[in-house]
């Protein structure tokens, strides 16, 4: 669909947005003009998504004739679903819990797009507003909506982008049975799935996404799919469709396919890398990337620096929101390129973060910094939100970053890490929770009903898992994300 502004449910700050009956007229109107079109292309269904704080997506549908109304007045969703554990128990938190309540789910019409993995199906990435038309408080797609602005306040916007990896089982079952037996990275992993890799590739573009490569992992069955860069809410978006284009697709060629951090238990797991990039307006109009182009370490200007130093203190707080599952701590070890230690350097995939110049010649486009530690289990949109807040907190602190580190951090010794600052991160759910609750700058952004919620299902699903074997935590994560 042709993107057009709609302020109520895009711009301003998202605490503020209020729908009234001129934005909902005019949403509807224009979801009337969208779905005429669908209708004639044979859509039938709108898929209505959002992530809830498990990191699970979830879904409303409306047939295509719905979607006016959906549009101008929503599709009522009980905000519990915000406390749902990832075997969908649930749980209570201060601000979210029990049977009682309403909330409304509204399609975002700039992103709404049919799915060629799905034939007859279109998807939409929902809004959440409460019933009197206020933004909904847990709405992680409004909270980075907001985190985008106040950097744009400053004059600064970031482009992001996540490497989705998977791993696809050629079983049916609840077991994992690797679907190609060839090396890690080998083009005989290509071979052996060359249909469906093609598939998932034309599903993609169809969809409107710009693949910028697919490479088969290192583990057993398990591959990659990056994607360009874009706005902060569009990227998290997109790591949704290209997520369920992928499952879609899977199914399609009688597979399945796992996003867990930890698959098997014996194996590495499933990262998804987040990659942001800080931009600031140039002198003669032009954006320029504030990782490139400055007398910093590498490249870097003095405000992409202070950015990067702001995501590195904070990374023991973020990797609640960004490693948020139990199973997340099983693929968060040393020497397995997740990023296990609170260190940055050039290139270095041990290193949490890892800063990437891109090749002589296009630095001043590819410069990027690419957080390791965290997991496709994360909210998107929530984890975008956090990363943004600590890189606008090291912006206005003026932070610097210590140096860099070139080797595995694992290989030092304690005395060695301890002299060079380097720490371990958090080792458990538990330990990242209590690094997060405690962080008042990640408080401030998320506010107090996100903070609160995201601290009670991360309660709940230690508490699930309490007891549990490598083996049955793998198990019970596996086919949830």
């Amino acid at each position: 669909m042709e993107p057009t502004s709609h302020s109520a449910l895009q711009g301003g700050d998202a605490g503020e947005q209020v729908l009234d009956g001129h934005d909902r007229a005019r949403l509807g109107a224009r979801a009337a003009e969208a779905a005429r079109r669908l209708a004639g292309d044979g859509i039938v269904a709108v898929a209505l998504t959002w992530v809830d704080v498990s990191g699970i997506t979830r879904t409303k549908t409306v047939p295509v004739e719905r979607l006016e109304h959906a549009a101008a007045w929503g599709v009522g969703m009980s905000p519990v679903f915000d406390v749902f554990l990832l075997d969908d128990s649930i749980v209570s938190g201060r601000h979210i819990g029990g049977p009682s309540g309403d909330l409304r789910l509204h399609p975002d019409l700039d992103r709404l797009v049919p799915l060629a993995a799905l034939p007859g199906w279109a998807h939409a990435p929902a809004l959440r507003y409460a019933q009197d038309g206020s933004v909904h408080p847990l709405d992680a797609r409004a909270l980075l909506r907001r985190e985008a602005d106040r950097l744009a306040g400053d004059g600064y916007a970031v482009k992001a982008a996540f490497e989705i990896e998977w791993a696809v089982s050629d079983g049916g079952g609840e077991e994992f049975s690797p679907a190609c037996k060839g090396p890690a990275y080998g083009m005989t992993r290509v071979t052996e799935l060359a249909g469906y890799l093609r598939d998932l590739l034309e599903s993609l573009k169809a969809t409107g996404v710009t693949v910028v490569q697919l490479h088969p992992e290192y583990a057993p069955g398990q591959y990659e799919v990056s994607v360009a860069a874009e706005d902060p809410v569009g990227a998290a978006d997109t790591a949704v469709l290209v997520r369920e284009t992928i499952r879609a697709v899977t199914i399609r060629h009688g597979m399945a396919a796992s996003f867990s951090p930890k698959v098997e238990a014996d194996s590495v797991g499933n990262g998804a890398h987040a990659h942001l990039s800080l931009w600031r307006d140039g002198a003669e109009g032009g954006a320029v990337n504030a990782m490139a182009g400055g007398p910093g370490p590498f490249g870097m200007t003095a405000a992409g620096e202070a950015f990067a130093a702001g995501v590195l203190r904070r990374l023991p707080a973020l990797l609640a929101v960004g490693a948020p599952s139990v199973a997340s701590y099983l693929r968060l070890v040393p020497s397995h390129w997740s990023g296990a230690y609170a260190c940055w350097g050039l290139e270095n995939r041990e290193a949490a973060l890892r800063f990437v110049t891109g090749a002589e010649g296009e630095r001043a486009t590819a410069a990027n910094l690419e957080v390791k530690c965290v997991d496709a289990a994360a909210n998107p949109y929530l984890l975008l939100a956090a990363l943004l807040a600590a890189g606008r907190d090291g912006l206005g602190a003026g932070l610097g970053l210590p140096e860099p580190v070139d080797v595995d951090p694992a290989a030092l010794t304690e005395e060695e890490r301890a002299a060079r600052g380097i720490a371990p991160l958090p080792a458990s759910l538990a330990e990242s929770v209590a690094a997060f609750e405690a962080d008042a700058v990640l408080r401030e952004a998320l506010g107090e009903a996100v903070t609160d919620t995201v601290a009670a299902v991360r309660r709940g699903e230690i508490a699930l898992l309490d007891g549990a074997t490598p083996r049955q935590v793998a198990a019970a994560t596996r086919w949830r994300h």
